[in-house]
């Protein structure tokens, strides 16, 4: 399993919510960081994925942008 996993996200984003969840499910440790309040962050965020939406998640490199499960289980290695 990846060992740097890290979210980035918003208060009020339902597809963060969904992404968390779906991390804690499947009992992936992470990293979260709300983008509304750090704006350093904000600005690492779409860096790394040429986005300004949220969530995108950084998996030991592998940046993906939106909570798509079957990309997320596949950079994490999980089945699902």
């Amino acid at each position: 399993m990846a060992k740097n996993v890290i979210v980035y996200s918003t208060s009020h984003c339902p597809y963060c919510i969904k992404l968390k969840d779906f991390l804690k499910e499947n009992n992936v440790k992470y990293v979260e960081y709300n983008v509304e309040e750090d704006k350093d962050k904000a600005n690492e965020m779409v860096e790394k994925s040429g986005q300004m939406g949220v969530p995108v998640i950084d998996i030991d490199g592998t940046v993906i942008v939106g909570f798509d499960k079957q990309a997320v289980a596949k950079a994490l290695r999980l089945k699902i």
